[in-house]
């Protein structure tokens, strides 16, 4: 029996004028298991879903709230704006790809800083912004991280950075893969500080980023399920000729190899953050 049918057979006549649509913005359906929930019940689950543990992707205003307390911070650096040194063009010119990235996104480029306490305990967080070109590290997000750590030293604050990209930002160029070997550098002076410095890497983290600071904290920690290497499979099958295992760019996978100290489930980060400041600063 066609639906058409027992809706009129069971009194059922709603005119297509009458129909109602869902509001765009009110339901979310999970990428992993397909389940539909409010975008109100995601956000009060950390953005996980609640049936299968996906964590799906948040930006700095979401890591923020989630970690700050009463989401008070102060935010570093705001007005630090990336350039178009080389006058780079692919389909478009560089300096239209970034007007119309900042237009959407709202932010200045892929990198927000933020300074402020994680029940009572100071805390400077640096998290990349996946929205804004791929969250592509170039000569800003390198800058921001150098002057963060500069600043930590000043107030005597660990360090967090939240990594999300897909490495470093090629119309830049040299001046991209130079912000490695800067941000290493300088995570130097701050290890020479004795302050901590604590790296999340979440999905996904590749390229000159994981090649550079997302690997380099005295704690490495990932969310779950996220992806985190180097080059693309295709890539790393090409150059050693060998099939790979699966899951090898998984959180979990690096977990059990050595890669990371834990893995920490976002539902858990502040509290969890909280304490290891705590054992940090005794």
């Amino acid at each position: 029996m066609s639906s058409w049918f027992k809706r009129i057979k069971q009194g059922i006549s709603t005119t297509t004028s009458e129909k109602k649509e869902a509001p765009d913005g009110l339901w979310h359906k999970c990428p992993n298991c397909k389940k539909t929930t409010t975008v109100k019940d995601l956000k009060e689950h950390f953005y996980v879903c609640d049936k299968c543990n996906y964590h799906n992707r948040i930006n700095s205003a979401e890591y923020f709230e989630i970690i700050f307390d009463n989401n008070q911070f102060e935010e570093l650096f705001p007005n630090i704006y990336p350039t178009d040194f080389l006058g780079f063009k692919d389909l478009k010119p560089y300096g239209d790809r970034l007007k119309d990235a900042q237009k959407k996104s709202g932010l200045k480029d892929a990198m927000t800083v933020g300074a402020g306490k994680v029940l009572g305990s100071n805390l400077v967080v640096a998290c990349m912004d996946f929205n804004f070109i791929g969250g592509s590290m170039g000569s800003v997000v390198g800058e921001k991280i150098a002057r963060s750590i500069d600043y930590c030293i000043l107030h005597k604050m660990p360090l967090m950075i939240i990594s999300k990209s897909g490495g470093a930002r090629m119309m830049e160029s040299a001046f991209s893969l130079m912000q490695m070997a800067k941000t290493s550098a300088k995570l130097t002076q701050l290890a020479d500080a004795r302050l901590p410095y604590i790296s999340l890497m979440t999905d996904p983290t590749t390229g000159g980023v994981t090649a550079s600071y997302a690997m380099l904290g005295d704690l490495n920690i990932a969310e779950p399920g996220a992806l985190i290497g180097f080059a693309g499979p295709r890539i790393i099958k090409e150059t050693i000729k060998k099939d790979l295992p699966a899951g090898f760019q998984s959180a979990e996978f690096l977990l059990e190899h050595g890669f990371l100290d834990f893995i920490m489930d976002r539902k858990e980060l502040k509290t969890k953050l909280a304490s290891l400041l705590t054992i940090f600063k005794n």
